[in-house]
């Protein structure tokens, strides 16, 4: 296989996580008498560029279809970032009514949203229907494509450059890395502003957070790997700032290169000295997370095994994409946990790819009344926690698995 960024040949292996479905093909019930598409789940690294990706074999257009079932406002924690992002851009880069916001995955308009409302012209960009058409409820313009270097150049010709390009957690979604990042620096008007937001590869080694990687995440990012993409794009980083959302991410500000009229800020240099130091250049940086990742599966499951035998009632909140990794990882069916709730109605009544176990409706736990709680999307785990304080009322206890074994009496 060859590098997405810079057709190097890739050798070096980072993690292999068996094989999976993909993360976010929920089963209705007339599916379960099909056979599910597994694929190999294996990620490798470029030594020459220090771009992590996964080895290809699932299509994009397979993977985010019109019956995806993610959608971003279920998350209370993810609205009040959107929030904060909106207003502190809107702040930042003096933006208006005159002004021309276009989001890339804007899924259901979590984010747009807080623009339109301080009368910021606003567009989507979002290829599956189900979000998209959320999205258009909300009063929301979406173009329902692929965003690419040819559609950016059809919205140009429309006059619809833009003065801020928003692509929160969506950069790792894409197979053409190049011509993805090429069409924000043929989009963006020559004194526009694009913000990347990505988990940062720091984190997730440092937290064994192997769950976030899956199928609909081609790629796994440094600073000093999207820093060889943009600048090969035309892009130039200006500034960075490290977030707390999705366990530790940043938020990568460019500038059309040949347009450059911002200064760069000392972050940049400080955040590329912190990776360089951690070792992202070089190979061992990467070698230790396979091991990493099979303490991390062999305790949880040590756990969920020990609980069966004593007896113990076990549920799962949150039917997330990184759960689904685990769980299909540590190959945990529904005899070691029953069922899992989630708040998202397109994920109700239906069954995890792979484990095939139900997502049911929150009553279900209340009925249930399970000694512990697995929350899989950890990353909002004080919202979960906060949300199901109830539990403490039978004496249950919070689960979590990443980045290790943790329980959390209620």
């Amino acid at each position: 296989m060859k590098c997405r960024h810079c057709d190097a040949s890739l050798k070096l292996t980072f993690v292999d996580l068996g094989s999976a479905p993909p993360s976010n093909a929920y089963l209705t019930e007339e599916a379960l008498k099909a056979s599910e598409r597994w694929f190999p789940l294996r990620v490798l690294v470029c030594e020459s560029c220090w771009l992590v990706q996964t080895d290809d074999y699932a299509d994009a257009r397979e993977l985010f279809d019109a019956t995806y079932a993610y959608f971003s406002g279920v998350s209370v924690s993810w609205l009040e970032h959107c929030r904060g992002y909106a207003e502190a851009m809107i702040d930042r880069f003096e933006l208006d009514g005159d002004s021309h916001v276009v989001e890339v995955a804007s899924n259901d308009g979590s984010l747009l949203q807080y623009f339109q409302a301080r009368g910021v012209r606003s567009t989507g960009i979002e290829p599956t229907a189900s979000t998209a058409a959320s999205a258009r409820a909300k009063g929301i313009a979406v173009v329902e494509e692929f965003f690419g270097s040819a559609l950016a150049k059809e919205l140009c010709r429309a006059g619809r450059q833009a003065d801020l390009m928003a692509a929160n957690n969506v950069l790792a979604h894409v197979p053409d890395i190049n011509d993805f990042v090429k069409g924000f620096a043929t989009l963006l008007k020559p004194a526009g502003v694009v913000t990347f937001e990505f988990p940062h590869l720091l984190r997730l080694v440092a937290q064994c957070q192997f769950d976030t990687i899956y199928h609909e995440h081609f790629s796994y990012l440094s600073l000093t790997a999207i820093r060889s993409v943009m600048e090969a794009s035309g892009l130039q980083i200006f500034d960075v700032e490290e977030l707390s959302t999705h366990g530790g991410s940043l938020r990568v500000y460019g500038q059309r290169a040949d347009t450059a009229g911002r200064a760069v800020t000392a972050n940049v240099a400080r955040i590329f000295a912190e990776e360089e130091q951690a070792g992202v250049t070089t190979p061992v940086f990467y070698t230790q997370f396979q091991r990493a990742a099979e303490t991390v599966k062999n305790e949880f499951l040590e756990f969920l095994l020990k609980a069966r035998k004593q007896g113990a009632r076990v549920a799962a909140y949150g039917a997330a994409a990184k759960g689904n990794t685990l769980l299909n990882y540590a190959g945990v069916k529904n005899d070691l946990l029953p069922f899992v709730v989630d708040r998202s109605l397109s994920k109700q009544g239906k069954y995890l790819p792979g484990s095939r176990i139900p997502v049911v409706v929150e009553d279900e736990l209340k009925r249930d009344k399970p000694d512990y709680v697995v929350i899989l999307p950890w990353n909002i785990r004080e919202e979960v926690m906060q949300q199901l304080a109830y539990i403490r009322e039978w004496g249950g206890s919070f689960v979590v698995a990443v980045p290790r074994l943790e329980i959390v009496p209620a």
